[in-house]
């Protein structure tokens, strides 16, 4: 498994959802060489979200053109019987949506049980409080800060307050916060702030680059941690635009002109 040991060093996990589908198992080596330091693997059924992507054995053929963390995210219901062929796959976390099982605590056993490390993930109006009585079972929280389904979607500010929550929730548990969807070098810098540590980024990551031409990749994935890094003190900025206003003309002070 080349999951190691726990930190909460950000680490950048770009989704495959936008990368070249005739060349996936180029893309995940292509990312992974410029800077990526997980996958990321938005499995979908066209039923718990409108649209299907792929299965496990997809997720199998890719494993070996993976040398980092496979992140497996199940966008579908139900989960449990697709638990153990994902993790047969070479999954190192499985997540699965918290609204998307009857039974949860069941559910993130079985997924520990097959191997793996046990995500959950919280649509947009999912609250936190559905982790209380499992949080010990739990190795990372997925918050969606877009409408689960499809890539590309522009980011829901409303949830920062949801990610500055769950990290007082977490405390020392050795439980990452995962951000997935809109994360760029715009709005990386608050959902970091705010607590996350893994930032999934798909059209963030792969515009402006393809197979034959791959160093866009590694731009796009140190621009976002560049932004990080140069705005470490923006949790509060974060909470107050998240009042739910419209963002498209907000600009964070810790940008670069231009």
């Amino acid at each position: 498994m080349p999951y190691e040991a726990f930190d909460r060093q950000i680490k950048i996990a770009p989704s495959i959802l936008a990368a070249d589908f005739a060349n996936l198992g180029f893309e995940c080596e292509a990312v992974e060489e410029e800077g990526a330091n997980w996958i990321h693997l938005d499995v979908m059924d066209g039923h718990f979200v409108p649209n299907i992507t792929f299965g496990p054995q997809m997720a199998k053929a890719l494993r070996p053109h993976i040398k980092t963390v496979m992140d497996v995210h199940l966008m579908i219901e139900p989960t449990d019987a697709y638990i153990t062929p994902f993790a047969e796959a070479g999954a190192d976390f499985i997540t699965i949506h918290a609204k998307a099982t009857k039974h949860l605590d069941r559910t993130l056993t079985a997924i520990r049980e097959a191997g793996c490390k046990a995500g959950v993930a919280l649509n947009p109006a999912t609250h936190e409080s559905v982790l209380d009585y499992v949080m010990d079972k739990i190795d990372l929280v997925c918050v969606m800060t877009v409408n689960p389904g499809f890539g590309g979607q522009s980011f829901l500010y409303s949830q920062i307050e949801k990610i500055v929550r769950l990290r007082k929730k977490i405390g020392d548990r050795p439980i990452h916060i995962e951000i997935d969807g809109g994360v760029t070098s715009r709005t990386a810098p608050m959902v970091a702030a705010a607590g996350a540590d893994v930032l999934v980024a798909g059209s963030a990551v792969f515009k402006g680059g393809s197979t034959t031409n791959t160093e866009p990749y590694g731009r796009n994935i140190q621009s976002i941690r560049t932004a990080v890094l140069a705005a470490p003190n923006v949790a509060s900025q974060a909470v107050k635009a998240g009042a739910g206003k419209a963002q498209d003309d907000w600009s964070p002070s810790w940008l670069p002109e231009g």
